[in-house]
């Protein structure tokens, strides 16, 4: 059986009646860049990366549904795979009449479309070009280290510490940002840290990393794990809590000077 979910955008009273009252111009021009949404489908599998849309739908208000099958990784991804795209993976988005992947493009696309300036800092803001690297480093730099770290420690324990950059230096990078910034978007709570979320628990649930040496990064995850948009996420697309979860790593190498 296939759960859905619809999350409805409560539309304030002023608001709707500004929309009848105002020409659609001035409307557009109180909220820059926002553009009508089209229906959207999120096909998702429990505690993965489509959990990201699913939140930055929460945290916009966005009327949304979610296609999965609960505690059913195999059927869930079997959905996916009925919509005969050529890249079966999560999240696959129907937007509109078109189907989407990747979730960090998905979500640059629905943040210049449809958020309407919220979620980032100003454009012209000193906060936003570090905003705009956290939003691609979450993938580009920490879960494509992350993940082949895992790869390789898994087939042969390490015994000491990469030379190169290793799982312990792509965290440290985001704790050491931490330690100066509330949030991967500087002053305000922004899409870099839904996107930095997903990478970061994979570092401390695997045990890529020792959890108690990013005590920045501890205290933030509590932060935006309190946020009600996420906590309405986990209730929708995470109902029981992580399944099919990876083994941890039994042996990763010793710390290094920090």
């Amino acid at each position: 059986m296939i759960n859905t979910f619809r999350a409805h955008t409560k539309i304030k009273p002023l608001l709707l009646i500004a929309a009848f009252l105002l020409p659609s111009s001035l409307l557009q021009a109180q909220t820059p860049g926002a553009m009508p949404m089209p229906e959207v489908t999120i096909y998702h599998l429990e505690g993965r990366r489509s959990e990201r849309i699913v939140w930055l739908m929460e945290e916009l208000g966005l009327d949304y549904e979610l296609v999965y099958t609960r505690g059913n990784l195999g059927a869930s991804m079997a959905s996916i795979r009925a919509l005969g795209h050529e890249m079966p993976m999560a999240p696959t988005v129907v937007y509109g009449d078109q189907i989407l992947v990747e979730s960090g493009a998905i979500i640059e696309m629905i943040m210049q479309r449809h958020a309407g300036g919220k979620l980032a800092p100003a454009l012209d803001s000193d906060d936003f070009p570090e905003y705009q690297m956290w939003m691609h480093y979450a993938e580009g730099s920490l879960a494509a280290r992350l993940f082949s770290d895992y790869r390789a420690w898994r087939i042969q324990p390490p015994t000491a510490r990469s030379p190169l950059v290793d799982s312990e230096a792509v965290v440290q990078f985001a704790e050491n940002f931490l330690a100066d910034n509330e949030w991967f978007g500087g002053s305000v709570f922004s899409a870099a840290d839904i996107m930095m979320l997903f990478p970061l628990n994979v570092a401390t649930t695997l045990a890529l990393v020792d959890v108690d040496s990013f005590p920045h990064v501890a205290d933030w995850k509590m932060r935006v794990e309190a946020r009600p948009a996420y906590q309405r996420m986990l209730a929708a697309a995470r109902p029981d809590g992580m399944i099919g979860s990876l083994p941890k790593i039994e042996q990763r190498p010793p710390a290094g000077p920090r």
